[in-house]
């Protein structure tokens, strides 16, 4: 009976699905054909019964269990190709190509050899093509890639101190947004929320559900609340440490979350500190202004030359010259 395989290829990269019907469990090697070619990965997890899932389309077989020979030529293949990373550097600096070559990697078969790069612009690269081609006598395949990639296949050291998340466990990018920050009272400052890759912290995801949950028994940040028979303005929360920072009658404290009541000031009340609050000024909608009244011009054809005392109208006689 097929069963239902995850392959991981690097360490850190994207697992991918295949079906088989062969002995294999958690953490053997294998060969599979990709869209790419042969390429060797590793099994992450325990087989599941094909059976139990409904798929659209039929899904790639594992070829087989990689053996010994495989092995030793998936780490030439290694060797390989930081020799070839090497030789490419050279013929792109002779290029003057602007892109920076960041990776290197050849299928299991050595039939197709992988250059990664970055850059800021379009490249032109037939030229590099042709010299490439005649270099390796194989296939190859040019692909740009983003500043997130570049810091997962090239790595280093994050802001924590320990080795970047993209690049030991995780597998795939989520989307980061800068609510996230905000949701978690962060400063907004760019350069202490943004990865060695220039974008927002992977790791604001991470806490963001705890923080919206753990948020839900606080009061928001601008209403008011009582504390020790007067109403108070909330200015600052500390979820870490169950602290309120409020603003009562021009004194900031800072109490703990269950010593305060949250109930809605009165309404009277809350007018009278509403209007004591500094007020922004309101915008005039220039739609809801009124118009002026136009007033209507009359036609110049139409209008009748009125009869002034010493005018005399065209076409008319003045009898009281005679």
């Amino acid at each position: 009976m097929d069963r239902l395989a995850a392959v991981r290829f690097n360490s850190a990269g994207k697992y991918y699905y295949f079906s088989t019907d062969l002995d294999v469990k958690k953490g053997d090697k294998v060969v599979v054909e990709t869209v790419r070619g042969l390429e060797m990965g590793e099994i992450i997890s325990d087989l599941t019964d094909l059976s139990e899932f409904k798929l659209d389309n039929e899904l790639k077989r594992i070829k087989r269990v990689a053996n010994r020979a495989d092995i030793e030529v998936y780490n030439i293949n290694k060797i390989k190709a930081q020799k070839s990373f090497e030789i490419c550097k050279e013929i792109i600096a002779e290029t003057n190509l602007d892109m920076h070559l960041i990776n290197c990697e050849y299928t299991l078969d050595a039939s197709k050899v992988i250059f990664m790069y970055t850059s800021d612009e379009r490249v032109d690269f037939r030229n590099l093509l042709k010299k490439l081609a005649s270099v390796f006598k194989c296939r190859i395949e040019l692909r740009q890639v983003g500043p997130r990639d570049k810091a997962k296949i090239v790595g280093g050291i994050g802001n924590c101190g320990l080795p970047l998340c993209c690049n030991s466990f995780l597998g795939e990018f989520d989307g980061v947004s800068i609510n996230m920050a905000k949701n978690q009272l962060l400063a907004i400052n760019i350069d202490k929320i943004s990865g060695v890759c220039g974008r927002l912290l992977c790791c604001l995801k991470y806490e963001d559900e705890a923080y919206k949950e753990v948020k839900k028994k606080f009061p928001k940040i601008g209403s008011f609340i009582r504390y020790e028979d007067k109403q108070c303005k909330v200015v600052g929360l500390n979820v870490i440490s169950d602290l309120v920072k409020i603003d009562c009658e021009g004194s900031i404290l800072f109490i703990p979350l269950s010593d305060i009541d949250k109930k809605p000031a009165p309404k009277k009340e809350r007018r009278i500190l509403e209007e004591l609050a500094p007020k922004k000024e309101k915008k005039h909608d220039k739609s809801k202004q009124k118009k002026p009244r136009q007033q209507h011009k009359q036609k110049q054809n139409n209008q009748k030359p009125r009869n002034i005392k010493g005018n005399n109208p065209k076409g008319k006689k003045d009898d009281r010259r005679n």
